[in-house]
């Protein structure tokens, strides 16, 4: 256990930041008052003295790796190399990197920067555009394979690029002509432009190359190749042609985007579901170095109605930059208690990578407060505590962050808002970017619901919440949970949202004018029997989404909910979805039902909405059922 000496001189060099001396007096004040506070806790109040520069480097740790162009490329290479052969196959492990590079060309036609992305990394450019930084080369992610050569992609999560241009070269063969990126969930790409080859989200080289990805989101291509994924969703970026659609790709906002195709057919290909513009937007926040050398992190502003990246024609977002003297950036070590103070006092967070363990919950409680994770931070409530509880005020964004449910029941893994306050924005919506929640396969751990939306005027922008069916500490009575989404807010949006495996309704939905567009869901695999998984008696399992009767306005696009029920028994669910009956007409766009693994999988889903839409069992495995509006 660190002394708390050794939290303060840490902590001191966190608030001074790096580049210049702090910018405002506001911070001065800031920082004079959290001295006054750490003292009370016993904390060397001196190491908050304002003191020299000092470097990010020292401030992050050593599982961020920045890099600089002017690195010898075979340096930067046995450095990404060591981290990928390290976290390719550490699925459950403890160790957690971001890798970021300065503005600059990294790597040429000659001599290359190709390597691979492994869990818990995350790749990005450190300039203010996608522009600024440069890879010639690959940044790539590939099926795995086991010992028998099987060779799929279901399993690559936990991992991200963004802000950097990839300028595919120096691969031969089959993975020549595109930056790979076979990835699964939780795996986002933003502001990403890719040039001189193709973007494909198939590992094509290795067979069978099952994929179940994915988001991205700010991005700029060429062709895309979506090959086996089941289900994608393309937000506000450019794209220069899709290949085919399996199950469910969903496009809202993008510019050259397919046609409405749903479901898929000779004419038109498909099946897509196409939005011509995305309703209310805000891109993450994301660290840039300034032209004087400064880190800064950059808030984007809130778009409506939005079409194409946000970045193109070198065009700058409008958005706000906050010097990094104004972050907190905490290390795993850090107490709770010390973040609580910073954040109490106004500052901003930074949690580099890592394993918190908090034995309170953190709170966000001011306005416009900024949570950014880098390397997959990792928050675990050690005790049955809530992890994080945001205040019902407007601007909070979160970006970046895993929330790991710990060995006693939380009620609630992450908490926005208050229940019935009402208190937002619109305006200025609270946002969650990437934003991920597991229970069970790292530990046995348990938690009731995993997020729950209290705030009005919220935007979920890529949330994967998974009740793990594989790992350690999995089983019926082990990594227990009702459910991972709950919305009481009103007019909450939802871009790529991926719930699985929760025990009860795993999307409950109480609040009015809310839109999801993109649903993936798969069902417990696990129920002992029909017995133990019954919404009331007559009505089979539960559903994947449920819109409460109270609700009077919602819309759906691109929603899919898949089953594959693992016990050797006939278990099924009455309707993968629920909704109340008043709904306007056609609130509800191109929904499917899957049964997944005719060789394993018993059981199904025997309606898609309210008893309409037909079955999926085993006498109609890998073939989507459909409807088309509801109601």
């Amino acid at each position: 256990m660190q002394s708390n000496d050794v939290y303060a001189k840490d902590a001191g060099a966190a608030l001074r930041g790096s580049g210049s001396l702090r910018r405002d007096r506001v911070f001065h004040a800031l920082a004079a008052a959290c001295a006054l506070v750490m003292a009370n806790f016993g904390v060397d109040a001196e190491a908050q003295a304002p003191s020299q520069a000092i470097s990010i480097q020292s401030l992050v740790g050593p599982n961020v790796m920045i890099f600089d162009p002017s690195m010898p490329t075979s340096q930067i290479q046995a450095t990404v190399d060591a981290i990928a052969n390290q976290q390719l196959s550490n699925q459950f492990g403890a160790q957690r990197y971001a890798l970021l590079f300065k503005p600059g060309t990294y790597g040429s036609a000659a001599v290359p920067l190709t390597f691979q992305v492994g869990y818990y990394t995350s790749v990005a450019g450190l300039g203010a555009l996608p522009t600024d930084v440069t890879i010639n080369g690959h940044i790539d992610v590939y099926n795995q394979c086991n010992t028998a050569g099987f060779c799929i992609a279901l399993n690559n999560f936990w991992r991200s690029l963004s802000n950097l241009t990839i300028n595919v070269t120096g691969l031969s063969g089959c993975r020549s002509s595109g930056n790979f990126w076979a990835v699964s969930q939780a795996a986002p790409m933003r502001r990403v432009n890719v040039t001189g080859g193709n973007l494909t989200l198939m590992d094509y080289c290795t067979g069978p190359s099952f994929a179940s990805g994915g988001f991205i989101a700010d991005t700029q291509t060429g062709f895309i190749i979506n090959g086996s994924q089941q289900q994608f969703l393309v937000r506000d970026s450019s794209i220069g042609g899709w290949s085919n659609g399996v199950w469910n790709q969903v496009f809202s906002g993008v510019v050259g985007a397919p046609a409405e195709c749903f479901p898929g057919q000779a004419s038109c290909g498909g099946p897509y579901t196409t939005l011509a513009a995305s309703p209310v937007t805000r891109e993450a926040p994301y660290l840039y170095l300034d032209a004087n050398g400064h880190y800064n992190v950059f808030v984007p502003a809130v778009q409506t109605n939005s079409v194409g990246t946000t970045w193109g024609s070198a065009r700058k977002a409008p958005g706000t930059s906050l010097p990094i003297e104004r972050f907190f950036i905490a290390k795993p070590s850090y107490p709770a208690f010390l973040m609580n103070i910073v954040l109490g006092l106004g500052f901003n967070l930074i949690l580099t990578p890592g394993i918190y363990h908090l034995d309170r919950t953190l709170v966000v409680s001011r306005p416009d407060t900024v949570v950014l994770g880098l390397g997959f931070p990792t928050l675990v409530p050690d005790n049955g505590v809530i992890a994080m509880s945001v205040a019902d005020v407007p601007g909070v964004k979160l970006s970046g962050l895993m929330f790991d449910a710990g060995p006693v029941n939380s009620p609630v893994l992450l908490r926005v808002g208050t229940p019935h306050s009402h208190r937002s924005n619109p305006a200025n919506p609270t946002t969650l970017s990437d934003v991920f929640f597991r229970i069970g396969g790292a530990t046995a751990g348990k938690a009731t619901v995993s997020l729950v939306v209290n705030s009005d005027n919220v935007v979920l922008d890529d949330v994967w919440a998974w009740r793990a069916d594989h790992g350690n500490g999995v089983g019926w009575t082990l990594n227990t949970a009702d459910t991972g989404l709950i919305v009481n807010g009103d007019n909450v949006t939802a871009y790529g949202l991926f719930v699985e495996h929760y025990q009860k309704s795993e999307v409950i939905w109480n609040g009015n004018g809310g839109s999801v567009i993109f649903f993936q869901n798969e069902m417990p695999y696990d129920p002992p029997g029909q017995t133990a998984w019954m919404e009331a008696p007559g009505v089979l399992g539960w559903p994947a989404l449920k819109v409460a009767d109270s609700v009077t306005s919602f819309s759906g696009y691109g929603m899919g909910s898949y089953s594959f029920f693992n016990q050797g028994l006939d278990i099924f669910a009455s309707n993968a979805f629920e909704v109340q009956g008043s709904l306007s007409l056609g609130s509800l766009h191109d929904l499917l039902t899957i049964f997944l693994d005719a060789s394993r999988g018993r059981g199904g889903i025997l309606n898609v909405v309210n008893g309409v839409g037909g079955s999926s069992t085993i006498a109609n495995p890998d073939v989507a059922v459909t409807v088309v509006n509801y109601p």
